[in-house]
């Protein structure tokens, strides 16, 4: 995994294709249950072929805090991920678009159904369908969580207070 000079197969040798978009889809697909990716990929219409450029595998991730959440850096710990990388098979020469997937944990179907995912979602005849059918829904599905959370706890908030005597 440490390798100072990129092998073909290194996400450092291929094309980086950075947006919002695509960090807005590929957290929503972290994020989600591995249930929910499942049943998307089994409803899919037609299911590409692809192939491996990194094999499902489980690793480590130095997690950072800040002091006080906007001060200095710190590494609080070590958390494990799983990471796979494929590419979709398209057009005669095999050529097709890589995907990346990483997860907390361990679930390595997890991490290549991310993988297989973000890699349709990189089409233009795949990504309106794949928004509006699993993104959106995955998004909603995390608010309405954490909003349920957030009642939760402000349900059990004690308010403190105190009362100032005055010398009189």
């Amino acid at each position: 995994m440490n390798s100072t000079v990129p092998d073909s197969q290194s996400p450092a040798a291929l094309p980086a294709q950075p947006s919002d978009a695509r960090r807005r889809w590929m957290a929503a697909l972290a994020r989600a249950d591995r249930a929910s990716l499942e049943a998307a990929w089994r409803d899919l219409p037609e299911r590409p072929g692809y192939r491996h450029l990194r094999q499902p595998e489980i690793g480590l991730a130095m997690v950072r805090g800040r002091m006080g959440g906007t001060g200095q850096r710190f590494n609080l710990g070590e958390m494990t991920v799983a990471r796979a990388t494929v590419r979709i098979d398209q057009g005669p020469d095999g050529a097709g678009t890589v995907g990346f997937g990483y997860v907390a944990g361990r679930d390595l179907r997890h991490a290549e159904l991310a993988a297989l995912f973000d890699a349709l979602l990189q089409d233009d005849a795949h990504r309106p369908m794949l928004m509006a059918a699993l993104i959106v829904p995955l998004e909603r599905a995390a608010a309405e969580t954490r909003a349920a959370r957030e009642r939760a706890i402000q349900a059990s908030r004690v308010e403190f207070f105190t009362m100032v005597r005055s010398r009189e």
